[in-house]
């Protein structure tokens, strides 16, 4: 076997690699060999000491990022943590559940990396030059490990552009039907994995739908940003007295009256709006609904975004708050990584107070326990969400 070429860390700069973070930053690095972008490196300390091994794109900030701690190559690394990550779901789920996250990028030590499953369909997304370098082990152990119709990929996350990567969104393997049939909890709903945001369906919020659905009972329901219709299925199968859905995409609004009619539920036309949420909570009349909930897309894309973020969630929590009755519940989330969970209170707190209601915290709430948040690797954790009651 032909040895590695070697990058080598500065002086007093390999303390978080030896703390198995997986990032390495270009001010760290004190000596790369010749090598093309995306290759695969061993990594040292400055002393010599063999650290592991890293994937190298000279173009970016974070210029390494480490896929194993030991002595494990490249490419066995990743079908030996591709099968550690497919063991770790299986004791989760049984048949009830066949949509889940299956690789969540450092949660399970593959950079990069996100692999989601939706019934007989995998769906993946590669954020990184060295990851994609690595499709084809990557595909490969795939289809040992989860035997799938298709794998599809939606590549197209910002990160791209500063790799050097094109956006790629198409069938890897195989053809995927226009809509994948997928259970959760043993409830059916209908996936559009090519037309959707993210990979398909927003499978970070598993446990929060199954609380809603026991908070529902007898509530008047408003799901902003619904998309198609999780969070509303969950809320009627609990015996919701009626459920608004409301978000800016006729499409996902489409699939999401499929989902209830999948699920036995009429479809009211008054029921699903499309619209702006902002616009249309300001036309809402007071005390017309006893849960609202509020998950939205990311308000903050990058560290500069998080002030005019934070006015954007603190001027949609503060008319939610304001609609809701005396006893009424809020749901809200933020999965803006910029905006961790102190500050997404804090923002809440400045929204109650300019609202004029007490507001008691019930219950938080971060990504489904298939989206693992690697201890070493913090920076994986971006969903956080409060049960708010409002008296």
């Amino acid at each position: 076997m032909t040895a590695l070429k070697t990058a080598v860390l500065k002086p007093g700069k390999d303390k978080a690699v030896r703390n198995k973070h997986h990032w390495i930053f270009s001010g760290a690095v004190a000596r790369l060999p010749d090598f093309e972008d995306g290759d695969i490196l061993a990594v040292q300390s400055s002393r010599g000491e063999f650290l592991g091994h890293a994937y190298f794109n000279r173009r970016c900030s974070i210029i390494g990022r480490m896929l194993s701690f030991d002595h494990t190559a490249g490419p066995e690394a990743v079908r030996r943590n591709l099968t550690r990550a497919a063991t770790l779901r299986r004791s989760f789920f049984d048949d009830a559940t066949d949509a889940y996250r299956l690789v969540n990028a450092e949660g399970d030590g593959l950079p990069g990396l996100i692999v989601d499953r939706y019934g007989d369909v995998v769906v993946i997304q590669i954020a990184t030059l060295g990851m994609d370098r690595l499709k084809p082990v990557l595909i490969e152990c795939l289809d040992q490990i989860i035997p799938s119709r298709a794998v599809y990929e939606k590549s197209s996350q910002p990160s791209r552009r500063e790799e050097g990567l094109p956006d790629f969104e198409g069938p890897v393997r195989g053809d995927p039907p226009a809509e994948v049939r997928i259970r959760e909890n043993g409830i059916p709903f209908l996936v559009d994995v090519a037309r959707s945001q993210k990979t398909g369906f927003f499978l970070d919020q598993r446990e929060m739908r199954k609380m809603v659905r026991w908070l529902s009972r007898g509530k008047r329901v408003l799901n902003c940003f619904s998309y198609t219709g999780g969070f509303s299925v969950y809320a009627l199968l609990g015996g919701a007295g009626r459920v608004v859905s409301v978000d800016v995409s006729e499409p996902a609004l489409d699939l999401a009256r499929k989902n209830l009619a999948l699920n036995g539920f009429d479809c009211p036309a008054g029921d699903f709006v499309q619209a702006d949420i902002f616009s249309f909570i300001r036309g809402v009349e007071p005390h017309a609904f006893d849960l609202i909930i509020l998950d939205p897309p990311a308000f903050a894309k990058k560290k500069s975004d998080v002030v005019q973020a934070c006015r954007g969630y603190k001027d949609l929590n503060r008319l939610a708050l304001s609609l809701l009755p005396a006893g009424g519940l809020l749901l809200t989330f933020s999965c803006s990584h910029f905006v961790d969970e102190p500050l997404f209170q804090t923002v809440l707190f400045q929204a109650a107070a300019e609202a004029g209601r007490r507001v008691r915290i019930l219950q938080r709430h971060h990504q489904s326990f298939d989206h693992p948040l690697n201890i070493f690797h913090p920076e994986t954790e971006y969903l956080k969400g409060f049960l708010l009651y409002v008296d």
